[in-house]
């Protein structure tokens, strides 16, 4: 089964949501994919001194305002669906929230729920839980950046039968990129690692961006790492039915072979 991606990345530009849709709709002029995913905060760039300063940039998460209302737009032309990271705003409170947008508006809407540093005094942690997908007969997960260094968050999408993880990021730290391959083995599942690059200051603080944009294969194989800090939209086919395939071993099977009355889980 051929299973077309697309991983982007580049640098949103803080408090410029215009601008960022500019950026998005010419890096995906005239591309087709059935997966296109996006960096993390996409919409809005990642430092703020406070909630309040972000609100005006972030979005209900129906397709009403700006950001998503053009990924819907644009994923018409795409002829697939979108993942992308954006702040969201419901009930009052702020969100890091990935959608996958098709052309008929949001398939599913997941909230960050590892924050990382700073992130916690903006948003509220994600209260969605982790859920798959269905897309076209492809089962797809989502994550956040953060949410990578607790392997709890894959293994429960490869439970519940994500053959492809989407993950849009915002890494400054160094290590995410080679632990997905990992990530990627021992969940036997394809991870799509979205990072932004560029860097942003605020009040003193410099945050510099990894890029380093990754395509895993569910035996860690890395099927594409992208430039450190160059805008760049790669394209591949992949076969999602070979995350499917969770033997090891003719005797041994990644998830039956689970001894879960002997995982201390809740300490």
């Amino acid at each position: 089964m051929s299973f077309q991606i697309a991983l982007v990345q580049f640098e949103p530009i803080r408090k410029d949501v215009a601008r960022n849709i500019q950026i998005i709709r010419r890096l995906l002029k005239g591309i087709k994919a059935n997966l296109v995913v996006l960096p993390e905060l996409s919409n809005s760039g990642y430092l703020y001194r406070k909630p309040e300063e972000l609100l005006p940039y972030a979005e209900k998460g129906d397709c009403s305002d700006p950001f998503l209302y053009v990924l819907q737009e644009i994923s018409m032309a795409v002829g697939g669906i979108i993942v992308a990271g954006y702040a969201e705003l419901a009930d009052g409170k702020l969100f890091n929230a990935a959608a996958a947008v098709s052309e008929h508006g949001i398939i599913q809407n997941y909230r960050k729920i590892h924050l990382y540093a700073d992130e916690k005094s903006l948003f509220q942690p994600g209260n969605t839980g982790f859920s798959v997908f269905d897309w076209h007969d492809v089962k797809i997960g989502m994550m956040i950046c953060f949410d990578w260094i607790f392997p709890e968050s894959a293994r429960t999408l490869s439970l519940q039968g994500a053959q492809i993880i989407a993950h849009p990021a915002n890494l400054v730290m160094p290590y995410c990129q080679d632990a997905m391959v990992t990530r990627s083995i021992e969940n036997r599942v394809f991870t799509i690692t979205a990072n932004r690059i560029g860097d942003e200051n605020l009040d003193g603080k410099k945050l510099l961006f990894t890029g380093r944009s990754q395509i895993t294969a569910p035996h860690g194989h890395i099927l594409y790492r992208g430039p450190e800090n160059v805008p760049t939209v790669h394209i591949m086919d992949i076969d999602p039915q070979k995350a499917s395939q969770k033997n090891i071993s003719p005797q041994n099977n990644l998830i039956s072979d689970r001894r879960p009355e002997f995982y201390d889980l809740l300490g």
